[in-house]
């Protein structure tokens, strides 16, 4: 028996899971499932990311702690997942002993190896991202890529030696071409390392959300080098060498393409430090929008995960996510387009075919499934007999190459071609004619539709074993036993229509237009918001500014290790000595920039008054140096 390890990236818990996060763990649900029913040992890995800067900031802001805002978030990507009845074998947590414990010893085996080091990181963060960017990657205080807000951070860090692992990479990516998919991507990952590769901070002092550097507590690790690490823990780790030798190194770990370049670049360098074989595959899928549109909760168009599975049928939903897009592709999320699907492909062929089927054998051989002979000498019967192992053939080598929309292809088509067969054979005239072949040829089709069904149990799920069942069939008999002649003689049952036919224009109406207010106002995202990093800070010293009337140079203790350097124009309102001691909110993640020729690395909050003038807000002395205004 072979295994088969398939993952997903951990999520986020900084807030709840939408479309995406649905559409990666269903695709690797199917990839999961197909390989059970190939007999396949599998292992099939999901979770949550819990620790980090982005997790502490959000738990602040709502006046919790972040295990607590882990453990509410966590649960609501449960409830979602099993709403869609994912199959998932772990869901496995960050906050988790037993990957704490994994993180701890992958850590000391980087150290044993000599590649870390201690040092001083400055430059520029997203804790959106939870990533370090170069200058060339930001514009306008966002990274180009994400669209994530930056904020510089100087601190002392530790660094892994990701430098070392330059050329090792590159082999890899030469290894074979199937390591890094799609292709495009494994070459953008290549063109990257080829460009040369820093050293990378895996450690921070300024938050504290997080674990322990192992040797030294005033330092936690960085969130990759930990979130990356529970693909190891998930099956085993270096606790149960068993488990870990039988499904390591994992066959397909799924992602979205925006967090490829950890997965392509960091994670297979940490592999080779601590020398565990990288992983067969890295595949990174696109993005879903919706209605041409990117997904956006202020456009009204944002998808909830949950809702959505409320408005469709289980299947439905997977049978248009796997079918409309190649994975490695965008795709255009329209609920007229899973109305269109639903109505032409699963209801008008598939579920046509099954209940047309059906109604035949009842009504010509009284319900009961006649016994296989041997195979058939009608042409037809064997054209039918070949599309069939023809299917069966490309089904699998489309599923290995991961090409889920190609696979529901060919399972459609085999459906078309039992439907053809039916035309063709055209069993109520046969039911006049010829009694014995009547009994052959609804054989043949029922016989089809166990092959459909088995070939399309990865696909649907729900649906499949409805249909088995009505042909007294076990789903879950192993694709790889799968041979014609295995339909059994016994007494159908007759499910339900599969598939109801859906109104479009039902689907139009619940798609949401933007809502105009009534005054023009540009509202921001929570998360806007969130990208703005406002503190407390403490005026340490003031002095004019030669040659401007209207600003002061000011040194600000913002409770970090270095003091800031702002230039404020505020010189009209106050002089120096006004501001010497006093506590000020500060705008502490805006891009240094130079004005007059100083570099200003932070923004004061001030008022318009009355008079012209402006107001600064100032805080009493039980209000700390750096404490976050929410």
């Amino acid at each position: 028996m072979s295994s088969f390890y398939v993952t997903t990236p951990i999520y986020y818990v900084n807030g709840a899971p939408h479309l995406g996060h649905v559409y990666t763990t269903l695709i690797a649900d199917t990839l999961a499932i197909h390989h059970r029913d190939r007999g396949d040992d599998v292992f099939f890995l999901t979770g949550t990311d819990e620790h980090g800067l982005k997790v502490q900031r959000a738990a602040e802001d709502l006046g919790i702690s972040p295990q607590a805002l882990a453990d509410q978030n966590a649960e609501k990507f449960k409830v979602v997942f099993d709403k869609y009845k994912l199959t998932y074998d772990r869901f496995i947590r960050t906050t988790e002993a037993d990957h704490k414990a994994t993180v701890t010893e992958v850590v000391n085996r980087m150290k044993a190896k000599g590649d870390i080091y201690l040092d001083t990181y400055a430059g520029w963060y997203s804790a959106s991202d939870e990533a370090f960017y170069d200058e060339s990657e930001i514009e306008d205080g966002k990274v180009i890529a994400s669209g994530s807000a930056v904020e510089w951070v100087e601190e002392s860090s530790y660094f892994f030696k990701l430098s070392k692992y330059e050329n090792q990479l590159l082999d890899w990516y030469k290894e074979n071409d199937t390591n890094i998919k799609p292709d495009s991507r494994r070459n953008e990952v290549a063109s990257f390392v080829s460009g040369g590769l820093r050293d990378l901070s895996i450690s921070r002092t300024t938050f504290d959300w997080g674990i322990d550097f192992p040797g030294d507590p005033e330092h936690v690790l960085y969130v990759w080098v930990d979130a990356l690490t529970n693909y190891l823990t998930g099956v085993g780790g270096f606790t149960d060498k068993d488990k870990f030798a039988k499904y390591w190194p994992a066959d397909c770990q799924l992602l979205g393409k925006d967090i490829l370049r950890f997965h392509a670049v960091y994670w297979p360098a940490f592999l080779f430090s601590i020398d565990i074989t990288p992983p067969k595959q890295v595949f990174a899928h696109g993005w879903w929008v919706v209605d041409n549109v990117k997904m956006s909760k202020s456009l009204g168009n944002f998808i909830d995960a949950g809702d959505l599975a409320d408005e469709f049928s289980l299947d439905v939903l997977r049978y248009f996510l796997t079918r409309e897009i190649p994975l490695g592709s965008d795709g255009n999320f329209s609920r007229v387009r899973v109305v269109e699907r639903n109505n032409s492909e699963l209801a008008d062929n598939l579920g046509n075919l099954v209940n047309r089927s059906f109604a035949m054998t009842e009504k010509f051989l009284e319900g009961q499934i006649p016994k296989f002979n041997g195979p058939s000498s009608d042409p037809l019967d064997s054209e039918l007999v070949g599309h069939a192992k023809l299917a069966y053939e490309n089904i699998l080598a489309a599923m290995d190459r991961r090409e889920t929309h190609r696979a529901l292809e060919f399972v459609m088509s085999f459906s078309s071609e039992i439907n053809l067969y039916i035309q063709k054979t055209q069993p109520w005239k046969l039911n006049k004619e010829d009694k014995e072949r009547v009994a052959v040829v609804l054989y043949h089709i029922l016989e089809a539709i166990r092959w459909v069904c088995h070939l399309a149990n990865a696909f649907l799920p729900n649906t499949a074993p409805v249909i088995l069942e009505g042909l007294g069939v076990d789903v879950e008999s192993p694709l790889k036993d799968l041979s014609w002649g295995g339909l059994a003689p016994s007494k159908i049952n007759s499910p339900p229509v599969l598939f109801e036919k859906l109104d479009p224009k039902a689907f139009e109406a619940k798609i949401e237009e933007p809502v105009e207010p009534e005054e023009k106002v540009d509202y921001i995202e929570f998360d806007d918001f969130l990208a703005v990093n406002m503190r407390v800070g403490k005026i340490l010293e003031a002095e004019a500014v030669e040659g401007a009337d209207k600003l002061l140079k000011l040194e600000v203790d913002l409770g970090e290790r270095k003091n800031r350097q702002v230039v404020a124009g505020i010189a009209k309102s106050y002089g120096p000595g006004d501001l010497i001691g006093k506590k000020v909110a500060v705008v502490s993640n805006l891009k240094p920039r130079k004005i007059f020729k100083i570099l200003s690395e932070g923004m004061l909050l001030a008022a318009d008054t009355e008079e012209g003038g402006l107001q600064l807000t100032f805080y009493p002395e039980n209000v700390s140096v750096g404490t976050r205004l929410s």
